[in-house]
């Protein structure tokens, strides 16, 4: 959380006051950016160093060589620069975004809202202004500010609230175990019922991409809609792993319900769900553990807002070789 209440005001001046140019991108620096959170310098890179995994890559963050930390001082002759006794990090636009979902507290939460809504207020600028750009750089401009924009929402719609923190501890209360709490696109369920909601919620398809499946996975199967076309993907590496009589005892109990099994030729190494696979309702879930496991460990289900990049990759899964159950 942050180190005191003092409320820095963050406008398009603050901004444009902090943001440079380093290695052809523009960055903002590590203090700069714990002023405008409230933190001191090293709790807030603390912070960014308990989720490192989160950063990886330059064109999230990165560490200014002394070159580059003494050309961009010369040019700058404030305190906050003068007393810096050590080579800052430098954070990208992207990495900036990122920081909005590793920032907890009320003053994090009022600033990332008004960052969002500098970053939006760009938007609505390179539109009132598009006869002062050319053709080709208006729509290059647009389409950044636009993706941008769907990852600061992506990154909001799975940002853990207070409120939603209050609930994980209702379900405490309840008496329930640390390992019967998954976790749901940043809200707390029990874990059976966290895959029972998504596969309710397919219209015509159903697809699970997942090495490890078991009598818990058709248990689970046998809540979607009767409608709905069930595909399943997988190994079967399980042990015990899941056999022909397991599934029709499952055809059995749920009449009108079959699966088609298809092999996953080891190409998939974490685990999926793809609801609508090739419509306008297409959503993809990733998994952070399997079905078959739900509710032995804590783990969470995420949803992928991009997925033009997956749809390629699902449609060469479903001409994979059939599945056979022994």
């Amino acid at each position: 959380m942050s180190d005191d209440n003092k409320l820095i005001i963050v406008d398009e001046t603050t901004l444009k006051d902090k943001i440079y140019t380093i290695r052809g991108q523009q960055v903002m620096l590590d203090f700069d950016l714990a002023e405008i959170y409230g933190y001191e310098t090293k709790n807030f890179n603390r912070q960014v160093k308990n989720n490192i995994e989160r950063f990886e890559g330059e064109d999230f963050m990165f560490r200014l060589t002394k070159e580059e930390f003494d050309n961009l001082r010369c040019r700058n002759f404030t305190s906050s620069w003068g007393g810096s006794r050590y080579l800052p990090y430098a954070f990208t636009e992207q990495g900036i975004y990122l920081l909005m979902t590793v920032l907890k507290g009320e003053l994090a939460i009022k600033q990332s809202r008004t960052l969002v809504r500098l970053f939006k207020s760009m938007k609505d600028y390179l539109i009132e202004n598009q006869p002062l750009l050319t053709q080709k750089n208006y729509f290059a401009l647009v389409d950044k500010v636009e993706k941008n924009t769907q990852r600061i929402e992506a990154m909001q719609e799975n940002m853990v609230t207070k409120a939603e923190l209050s609930d994980i501890m209702k379900l405490f209360d309840q008496g329930l175990g640390n390992e019967e709490i998954l976790i749901l696109d940043g809200k707390p369920f029990k874990a059976d019922e966290a895959y029972q909601k998504i596969y309710r919620s397919a219209k015509s398809k159903l697809l699970i991409v997942d090495d490890y499946i078991g009598t818990k996975t058709l248990h689970h199967l046998a809540h979607s809609k009767k409608n709905v076309k069930i595909t399943v993907i997988s190994d079967n590496a399980a042990r015990p792993r899941l056999n022909l009589a397991e599934y029709n005892d499952f055809v059995t109990e749920n009449p009108g319900r079959t699966i088609t099994f298809l092999q996953s030729l080891h190409r998939a190494h974490d685990r999926y769900i793809v609801l609508d696979e090739g419509t306008k309702d297409m959503k993809v879930y990733h998994c952070g553990a399997s079905s078959k496991d739900a509710g032995n460990r804590i783990t969470t289900i995420t949803r992928i807002m991009d997925i033009d990049d997956y749809k390629a990759t699902i449609k060469a899964l479903l001409g994979n070789p059939a599945l056979v159950l022994r």
